[in-house]
């Protein structure tokens, strides 16, 4: 039996819908600017440029329901997302063969202190600060794809307080789910339980203490934060 000289940190992982066993997490990778809509309004070209990736950290996968107002800033924003849930990976997995690694999907929220990520892409250092921070990845539960089918369309959306803020269709992805997982599978091993957030649309913008937001996604259903 292993030993350990401090007490290993806590499996970070998230519910299967219908199954008292949980998803463990490995890797939380997130796309970005993946919605031509959104890279305008971020101020890039939306043309069909390489996709990019940051990471999240598995600890910052958030299922209470809550998310707490972080530390350090005063404009953080809210970015629905569809996340993509990995049973198998390896390396330089073909695009049509990269469906048969999913395991299932979720409705996630990309939380971004996006005044400390300004000041990141500014100084032109990692965007870590701004996106892996605690809590900052609100993911509701895995629904396995052998009851949804893999999603090549449906309305995503987001509200808070009742009020419409993001709107778009899953096929609207400048990268679809087979893309991204190919692409990644160039760079990193990827393996079982990494997750994927597959970007968002136009519409982000900020929250305060007191929000609820409700983020949907066609076919998997709703995920309700409030924002502590």
């Amino acid at each position: 039996m292993t030993s350990y000289v401090i007490t290993p940190p806590r499996q970070a992982a998230v519910s299967v819908q219908g199954r008292d066993e949980l998803f463990p997490v490995r890797r939380v990778y997130c796309i970005g600017r993946n919605y031509a809509d959104h890279a305008i309004e971020m101020g890039h070209d939306p043309d069909r440029e390489l996709p990019f990736f940051f990471q999240k950290n598995a600890d910052n996968v958030n299922s209470s329901g809550e998310f707490p107002y972080p530390a350090k800033s005063s404009d953080v924003h809210h970015e629905i997302e569809l996340v993509v849930a990995l049973k198998s990976g390896g390396v330089n997995i073909e695009a049509e063969n990269a469906l048969e690694h999913v395991y299932g999907y979720a409705v996630g929220i990309d939380m971004t202190r996006r005044d400390l990520q300004a000041e990141m892409k500014a100084a032109r250092r990692p965007w870590e600060i701004g996106k892996a921070f605690e809590h900052s990845a609100p993911v509701g539960p895995i629904i396995p794809a052998s009851e949804t089918g893999h999603l090549e369309s449906g309305s995503i959306s987001l509200s808070v307080n009742g009020e419409q803020r993001q709107k778009g269709d899953l096929n609207q992805m400048i990268w679809k789910v087979p893309e991204m997982i190919s692409y990644l599978s160039e760079y990193y091993e990827i393996a079982a339980g990494d997750l994927i957030m597959s970007g968002t649309p136009a519409g982000v913008g900020p929250v305060v203490r007191g929000d609820e937001m409700v983020g949907s996604v066609e076919g998997i259903g709703e995920l309700v934060v409030k924002v502590v």
